[in-house]
This record gives structure tokens, sequence and C-alpha cells, in this order.
């Protein structure tokens, strides 16, 4: 009886009403997909740009929903984006070559580190001026063995004078008490746990020993990047843009990770993020925009690897990253 008392276009517009509001509130394809940066440790300085361009908006002006996601000791990044679980993380530059040595097609997008800050830290008062002489004379060195960078030092300086003890990761106590001890570090890390206890370090680069990956690098698989390359280029201007306004005024975006990561205090991220500015912005960034690359790190980098026999096979150079790089503004 009540069909029979409406009108057909009075039946049209309601059909077209009902239409119109279940499609309000049910999923949109349409919607901007959730794209995961998976990070290899938790929120600290040496990330800063990638969580800046979240909290200045920069994903968000560029269509973008990225979720900056924390790692830890021994995330396994690498394997996590090779095998599709996350479409980008981050990776050092010698993972990044073995990896693609044996067959996985992950490329880099943006290096961070120009200069890597891997170091080796002693004690100030020690009056050392090189980092040969760590080698050259008897005493204690902390690291851990079997990485690339220690097995670099001990083919160019050997061992014969030191005594090779565990990586304390950070544990400051032999530091404190052995006149002759050395440990790895940081140097946007340990360094400032160093002087907060009054006792000044000397730092010395394993980059001045020759060796210097890129690190903190941006990664994806190949495959990602053909099937979304337009995406993928908004995304790494927009890590680019985090990382002009981090390395400008990290402050803001410190406050929103040390929220993350109590662990760390405000004025360890400030120091950190101070010290860490000459390893990100170099002539070459100037030059060529930050996280840009060149096919002739990379070549130096996959012949000391193949040198070093952590390689097999050389994976080509012009390969192993994309240039997606903007002389900065």
């Amino acid at each position: 009886m009540f069909k029979t008392m409406l009108r057909p276009g009075f039946m049209q517009l309601l059909c077209l009403l009902i239409v119109l509001i279940t499609s309000l509130f049910a999923p949109s394809n349409a919607r901007a997909e959730t794209l995961t940066i998976q990070l290899n440790w938790k929120p600290e300085p040496q990330f800063g740009g990638f969580y800046a361009a979240e909290v200045l908006g920069h994903y968000k002006s560029a269509g973008l929903d990225v979720k900056v996601e924390p790692g830890g000791s021994g995330a396994p990044t690498l394997q996590m984006v090779a095998a599709g679980r996350v479409p980008f993380a981050i990776v050092s530059g010698d993972e990044l070559v073995i990896a693609r040595s044996r067959g996985l097609d992950v490329v880099a997008l943006f290096a961070v580190y120009q200069t890597n800050p891997q170091g080796i830290m002693t004690r100030a008062d020690r009056g050392l001026t090189d980092i040969s002489q760590i080698f050259d004379r008897p005493g204690v060195l902390a690291m851990q063995r079997g990485l690339p960078y220690a097995i670099y030092l001990e083919r160019k300086y050997g061992f014969k004078t030191l005594d090779i003890v565990p990586s304390p990761f950070g544990d400051l106590t032999a530091y404190r008490t052995r006149d002759n001890y050395a440990m790895q570090c940081f140097v946007t890390s340990e360094p400032l746990s160093a002087r907060k206890i009054g006792i000044e370090p000397k730092t010395f680069l394993i980059a001045e020993a020759g060796f210097n990956p890129y690190t903190t690098v941006l990664v994806t698989r190949r495959d990602q990047l053909e099937r979304h390359a337009e995406r993928t280029r908004t995304l790494v201007e927009a890590v680019r843009l985090g990382w002009r306004d981090y390395l400008a005024d990290p402050g803001p975006t410190n406050r929103a990770m040390q929220a993350i990561n109590p662990s760390m205090d405000a004025e360890t991220f400030t120091q950190s993020a101070a010290a860490q500015k000459p390893l990100i912005e170099t002539p070459e960034t100037a030059a060529n925009g930050l996280g840009s690359m060149t096919i002739e790190r990379w070549q130096q980098l996959i012949d000391q690897l193949a040198d070093m026999k952590l390689i097999d096979k050389k994976p080509e150079p012009a390969a192993m990253f994309i240039s997606t790089s903007k002389v900065n503004p």
C-alpha cells in the first residue's frame, strides 16, 4: 500500500540518497595507503628528518599517509623490505651491498649520513692524535668483531698490540676505570655521555681510515619503485624537506621524538642533533642536494667489501641507488 502512494520520481530520488549515504560510510578504495618507513633503531636525531616530515606536515602536504615505525637492536629492516612486509626501510650502505650481491633487488633512495658516524672513542688524556695510534700501542679495544668496519680496521692496522673485547654497547664502566681503553662508538652518542661523566673523550671517525659507507639509507624494493614511481619520488622529496627543516631547527621534532623515546633526555637530543650536522651536510650535498649519492662512492664500497671477502659477486654500482636528488633550495 505504501509503495503505491510514492511517485516514480520520488522512488528514484530515494534510491539515489541511499547510494550516496552508503558510499559515505563505506571504506574508500581511493583513500591513501599508509606507507611505513621502518627504522633500524629508536627515535633519535639520526632519524630526525623522517620524523620532521611527519611533524611539520610534509608527508600530508604531498598527499601521503606515512607512518615512521621505530626499530630496535637487531631489527631486520633489509629483510623486511625485501620480503615486502614494509615498502620502505632504513639500512646501512654496506648492508645493502651485501644484500644485493646475494640477489635481493633493493635500492637506495636517500642517504642521510654522507660521512659515516661510526668511530672509536678513547680518553683524551692518552694524547692520541691519529686513529692509527690506537693500533700501534698496547691497549684494550672494545668492538663487535665480524662487522665490515672491524674487518677493515684489522686488515689495515692489525690487532697485534690490542686486547679485543666485546663491545659494551654504550656502557662506560671500563672507559671510566681503564686508562688505555678504547671502544666503538657513534660520534653522535657515546662521546656526549663521556663528557657528562667528566672524562673528556677523543674520537676518531673510521671514515678517516678510509672506510666510509653511506649510513641511515632509505631503501625500497625495485618492483615497488617501478609500480609506484611518482609516489616514491614524492616521498623522497618530502623526506628531503623534512631533513632540511630538521637541520635548520631540530627543536620541535626532537620534542616529538622524545615523547616516543623518553630514555634520551632533551639535552642529549639537542647535542646529538648538533654533532651529526656536519656528517649530513657536506660539499656534496650542497651541490647535489641532501641525501644524494654517487656511483663512485658505491663503487669504492663494493670494491672494499669484495677485497674483504664479504661478497663473492660485485653488484653494479649504478644499480645500487636511484638518483632522486635535487639541489637544496
